[in-house]
């Protein structure tokens, strides 16, 4: 795969296309990607109609006259029109052994470049490749071939690594001479960016990195592809993020490479090069010389020798040295022997460095009493810094190197404050486990208070990791008590229940809370929990407010866990109350902060609920690429992976991709039933409830339907509640008929009505617009799903806005207006194409009675970053022949056809596999699509096709 060489192919391209040739030099470091780059030019160029030949050098054949041109030769004789040249190159290059350099040398040059140029009916493209490995013939007749090239259709490539270009390498100057008469042209391949890298590695793995991961793979690769390639090879799974997920070890074939070239260094150069591994992939060079013990002109000499063997190079600031990449630096340091890489750590540690670098040079030297006083002054520097990965690091290595005379409750100190940095980077595991293990000291030092003031932190972590609303509540009340700050258990107390959407109770331990003394972390982190209570609570302004204020509160005061959990609270509220405009806003500026000062957990949730808003506003390429990162980033616990499944499940269904929806929709419902939190099960069964009422299973439907409200009832919820009432009319119509969606409705809209959150009540003019439709009542059916469809496009609500779009078509069909029909049909279609999306392909089987209607599946379209099979241009249906055909879906024309052939529905159903009642299903949508009520009808239109 090419990745990042657009600009690179647009060149060959324009140099394939020109009227005449030139000598192309393509330069740069071993596994850049030279040859993958050449392979697509000679792709390229055989669909232009160019002949091609090529050539390689190998290690050796700068000792061999004219070992390259042998080989071109060989090439040249395979093709027909090029076997004589061929021949005669060969014959030529025999001849040339006999005779004395100076002939060879006078005569043979432009002879050679004749036959290798000579006149061809068709342009001529010919690859040289490795080129820093041939001897001068070769490079004299490439040379000549330059000037032949200038004046015909002969476009001659060759490769070279650039940092194999020796002082005594007979290339060296000659590529120098070439470039500056103008008669080559050189281009470099760079490495690849951080983005880059990343796209190369999904390709290699078939799924995305973990950010961190990404980040880790960049640096150790230097963005080289082959290096990519062999550092994934050695590392099947990339592991938590935290930890950079690749393996420590160099792979072996490049620590092979590296080490070959090594073993060409003279001693002293070789031991000066482990010194300089010792210090790191930047190193200065008076520290290396203090390290080395070496007199200063040594010093110059061995690293002159560095440099023009392209292991170092100066640094950007010119007072030190950087190695070429990373392996480099990391193959040089696993070959020092044990006893030599911990006496030159000792002596790197005594140099002075920070904290940081102090505490790894003394632990790998095996003084641990100096690495643990340095690692943990470092840890508490870099958290202050809101450098929490490098901190969680730094208390590892503390942890690591504890003395073992030191106090007890200095361990747990250093359990707690490792764990707060594990939460902030996800890692929430291990931080649980540090939590207890903290909370189990202080209990054995008789210091209840102190074990008590843990209960909140750790309780929110083992949240993330499923624990369920009771244990959590139980733990809470039980460390009231001893609490010194019971303020803070009741905080925390409102804020479990908050999560479960037990409004009544959060804002109860909340006012507790509030009524207790509190310092300002506690007071912004109860404010958070409070502002999103009222939101769901339907009191919009006074819920924005105090969750903008203490976002600003906790900002200014540098209380970044709790700003960010404040960003959070409101972006992930505005994402599930229909407000996708702040959601939207307030998401972005929340991930960038949270990213900011490294708290990832928050950022990875909001990034799953951003997928989510994407989804809801008919981006579902972006909710797919979002969603799908998430999942892969917020591996720490099991909120983000819940909450970005449900937005994989709703882009699967959307596409009828059942089983993969299914699939994704039960994890999240498992993974969420220890919690037992409204908010990650009831959106998992609505899901469930759109896959089953798509796919006919109306029953089903009905079931998950009334699972949802059962949920919300028992809190009174309506902010989860809303999409079901739309599937819940469509589902209790095909299923039970008009009396029981009436029900349905009354109960669903008690609730919608009492809380009466602004972007949820559209979803009762849909549902009552669709009984109207149901009943025949066409001309307030008409009205109402006007207003259902005003609402839906004022809130960017994609799902529901293009249904209600197609109700309306139907309406209009009903009504006798077909030119209504017609332009409603046309605006849906135009909006699932804007969405990269088809329309709704599945009818529920209801009866088609005067006065009855089939019920067209809530169901929005398809999305090609999860199905294969994409829309038509220009809003047309794949399949379809003539512009403005009604929106069928690709199994209904199958139907269709069918039909025209005069099967009944009993035969359709055995022709496809299909259950009868699903092929009378289809039959009735057809109809009602075409606005036809005759099967003739359909016949008639199919053959018009």
């Amino acid at each position: 795969m090419l990745i990042g060489r657009e600009d690179l192919l647009a060149l060959a391209d324009r140099r394939l296309a020109a009227p005449t040739g030139e000598l192309l030099f393509l330069a740069g470091e071993a596994g850049i990607g030279k040859t993958r780059l050449l392979a697509e030019i000679v792709r390229r160029a055989r669909a232009l109609g160019y002949a091609v030949a090529g050539a390689a050098a190998a290690p050796g054949d700068v000792e061999v006259a004219g070992g390259l041109l042998a080989d071109l030769g060989a090439e040249l004789r395979r093709d027909p029109e090029t076997a004589a040249a061929g021949q005669r190159l060969g014959e030529r290059l025999y001849e040339l052994a006999e005779g004395d350099a100076a002939h060879r040398r006078r005569l043979l040059v432009a002879d050679l470049a004749e036959l290798i140029a000579g006149p061809r009916p068709a342009p001529f493209l010919i690859t040289l490749e490795d080129l820093h490995w041939a001897d001068d013939l070769t490079l004299d007749v490439v040379a000549r071939l330059a000037r032949h090239a200038l004046a015909s259709r002969l476009l001659v490539v060759g490769t070279y690594r650039s940092d194999e270009l020796y002082p005594r390498v007979p290339m060296r100057q000659w590529r120098t001479r070439l470039l500056t008469q103008r008669l080559a042209e050189e281009v470099r391949l760079p490495r690849l960016g951080a983005a880059e890298t990343a796209v190369l590695a999904a390709a290699i793995t078939g799924s995305g990195l973990a950010t961190a991961a990404a980040k880790s793979l960049h640096h150790r690769s230097d963005g080289i592809p082959l290096h990519v390639e062999e550092f994934l090879a050695v590392t099947p799974d990339p592991g938590p993020p935290s930890h950079g997920g690749l393996s420590e070890e160099v792979p072996e074939t490049l620590a092979d490479a590296v080490l070959a070239r090594a073993s060409l260094l003279r001693p002293g150069t070789r031991r000066l090069a482990e010194a300089a591994a010792v210090l790191g992939r930047s190193f200065d060079l008076d520290l290396l010389t203090a390290l080395t013990g070496e007199p200063p002109d040594a010093v110059d000499e061995a690293l002159r020798e560095l440099i023009e063997s392209f292991f170092v190079k100066p640094g950007a600031d010119r007072s030190g040295y950087d190695f070429r990449h990373a392996l480099i630096r990391d193959a040089l340091y696993a070959d020092i022997t044990p006893h030599r890489r911990r006496d030159l750590h000792a002596g790197a540690a005594a140099a002075g460095f920070p904290d940081a670098l102090a505490s790894d040079h003394y632990e790998r030297a095996g003084r641990f009493d100096e690495a643990f006083r340095h690692a943990r002054a470092a840890a508490s520097e870099a958290s202050a810094l809101s450098a929490h990965r490098e901190a969680a690091q730094l208390y590892r290595r503390a942890r690591r190197t504890w003395p073992a005379g030191l106090p007890r409750a200095e361990w747990a100190a250093l359990l707690v404050a490792l764990a707060c940095e594990l939460a902030s980077i996800d890692e929430n595991a291990e931080a649980a486990a540090c939590y207890a293990e903290a909370y189990e000291v202080r209990l054995a030092l008789g210091d209840e208070a102190g074990a008590a003031a843990l209960v909140p932190d750790w309780v929110a972590v083992r949240h993330l990791l499923g624990a369920g609303l009771d244990e959590r509540a139980a733990a809470l009340r039980a460390a009231l008590p001893p609490a010194e700050h019971p303020g803070e258990i009741h905080a925390e107390l409102a804020a479990a229940y908050m999560l479960d959407r037990r409004l009544d109770e959060a804002l109860a331990d909340g006012e507790r809370a509030r009524a207790l003394v509190v310092d300002d972390r506690v007071r912004c982190h109860l404010d958070a929990t409070v502002g999103s209570v009222l939101l769901f609570a339907g009191r919009t302004p006074e819920g924005t407010a105090l969750l903008r204020d203490a976002i600003d509160r906790a900002s200014g005061l540098r209380l970044e866990a709790q700003a960010a959990r404040a960003y959070r609270m409101l972006g992930t509220s505005m994402s599930v109350l229909v407000d996708y405009d702040t959601a939207a806003t307030t998401l972005a500026e929340g991930i960038a902060y949270a990213e900011r000062v490294e708290q990832f957990n928050d950022r990875h949730y909001m990034a799953a609920h951003l997928a989510h808003v994407q989804w809801a506003t008919g981006d579902w390429a972006a909710a797919a690429t979002t969603a799908r990162q998430a999942l892969t980033d917020g591996r720490g616990g099991i909120t983000t992976e819940i909450t970005a499944r449900h937005v994989l499940g709703y882009l699967a269904m959307g596409v009828e991709s059942y089983e993969e929806a299914v699939c994704h929709l039960e994890t999240a419902e498992r993974l969420a039933a220890g919690m037992r939190e409204l908010q990650r099960l009831s959106p998992a069964w609505w899901g469930l409830a759109e896959t089953a009422l798509a796919q006919g299973d109306h029953g089903t439907a009905v079931s998950r339907c009334e699972q949802g409200y059962e949920a919300s009832a028992a809190v009174r919820d309506a902010a989860y509640l809303f999409p079901y009432v739309v599937t819940g009319v469509r589902a209790y119509l095909a299923h039970s008929g008009v009396t029981a969606a009436r029900g349905w409705l009354d109960r669903t809209s008690t609730l919608l009505e009492l809380r009466s959150i602004p972007g949820t009540l559209g979803a009762l003019d849909h549902a009552v617009g669709l009984i109207q439709l149901h009943e025949g009542q066409t001309g307030k059916a008409r009205q109402t799903l006007a207003a259902a469809a005003a609402f839906w496009s004022a809130r960017h609500r994609f799902w529901e806005g293009t249904a209600v779009l197609l109700d309306q078509a139907r309406c209009a069909t009903r009504s006798r207006r077909p030119a209504d029909a017609a332009r409603f049909r046309a605006a849906a279609t135009t909006a699932y194409a804007s969405a990269a999306a088809t329309p709704p392909g599945r009818d529920p089987q209801i009866s088609n009675r005067p006065g009855r209607d089939p019920q067209i599946s809530n169901r929005p379209g398809r999305d090609p970053q999860v199905s294969t099979r994409l829309p038509a241009p220009n809003g047309r249906r794949a399949g379809s022949d003539l512009p403005g055909d009604p929106v069928l879906s690709a199994r209904e024309l199958e139907v269709a056809r069918l039909v025209a052939r005069g099967l009944t529905n009993r035969e359709i159903a055995a022709a496809l596999t299909i259950a009868p009642k699903t092929a009378a299903a289809h039959v009735e949508h057809i109809r009602t699509k075409l606005g036809f009520s005759r099967r003739t009808q359909v016949a008639a239109w199919i053959t018009a096709r």
